[in-house]
């Protein structure tokens, strides 16, 4: 089990940077709004994010809100209010002023380095620009690993508008709307690295309800040639999908490696 963190800008950032896949780890983390599709010209939702053992049940920390990045239907950024963090979990507000799709994410974009001095093993966790300062003249077998991560959900007022790529990370671009799933119907999304299509690369979903259940339901899938992925939701409720990647393309000089993750909060409907 993954120790509990001194801050929770540490624990986002040493998720993205550890090895095991994000499935296998103890502390997941999700963003879930109060409602993912509302009729109307205007609205409100309330959103909930945390880091815990079990998808959408909060029983460990909250999820830090820094890299907190709201974009309404035009692509302009939204300013959230009532912003509050708990012992379990964070909250805040998101205004829905125009009609169309809300995409809610925190983002964190960070380094981990360790090293070792006079014998003890030392960590670092925060931006690259604190590097410098954190990590000793005489540091000995230094490892640095740029991390990335993205942790989002979609709301729509009023009817769907498309979604725009970011461009940078791992990210899931719909092919099937992220509001319009529905129970025994297929959707189909793209999974991109920087951009490009992510082939052969695994996708895991998990269901909501995992208490309740033996088993936690997982749905294991890999992305085509491609870069889509597709799978028919077998039930009505809230879905965790969840990706990560690791390679060489790093923007910080003393990395080695870059490590990425990707987790979306999903609602799949009644027909």
């Amino acid at each position: 089990m993954l120790p509990h963190r001194k801050t929770l800008a540490a624990a986002f950032l040493l998720s993205a940077a550890m090895s095991l896949p994000m499935a296998a780890r103890a502390h997941d983390m999700w963003i879930v709004p109060s409602s993912t599709v509302l009729s109307g010209d205007t609205g409100w939702v309330t959103v909930d994010a945390a880091v815990g053992n079990d998808k959408f049940y909060f029983n460990h920390a909250p999820l830090r809100l820094d890299g907190l990045q709201i974009a309404g239907p035009a692509g302009a950024a939204v300013t959230p209010e009532n912003v509050g963090r708990g012992k379990l979990r964070s909250t805040f507000d998101v205004p829905l002023a125009q009609q169309g799709t809300y995409r809610i994410a925190v983002v964190n974009d960070g380094v981990f380095a360790r090293w070792k001095q006079d014998g003890q093993t030392k960590r670092y966790v925060g931006k690259p620009d604190g590097l410098a300062q954190a990590i000793p003249a005489q540091a000995q077998d230094l490892e640095v690993v740029q991390s990335l991560g993205r942790v989002e959900t979609f709301v729509t007022q009023g009817k769907p508008t498309p979604l725009p790529p970011v461009g940078k990370g791992l990210e899931l671009v719909p092919v099937t709307h992220p509001n319009d799933l529905f129970s025994g119907e297929p959707a189909t999304f793209e999974l991109r690295l920087d951009g490009r299509p992510a082939a052969g690369h695994e996708v895991t979903v998990v269901p909501a309800g995992g208490r309740y259940r033996d088993r936690t339901g997982e749905i294991a899938l890999k992305t085509d040639k491609d870069g889509l992925v597709r799978i028919t939701w077998p039930a009505p409720g809230l879905y965790w999908l969840q990706a990560d990647a690791q390679d060489d393309k790093v923007s910080v000089p003393q990395a080695s490696k870059r490590r990425l993750m990707y987790a979306a909060t999903l609602e799949v409907l009644q027909p």
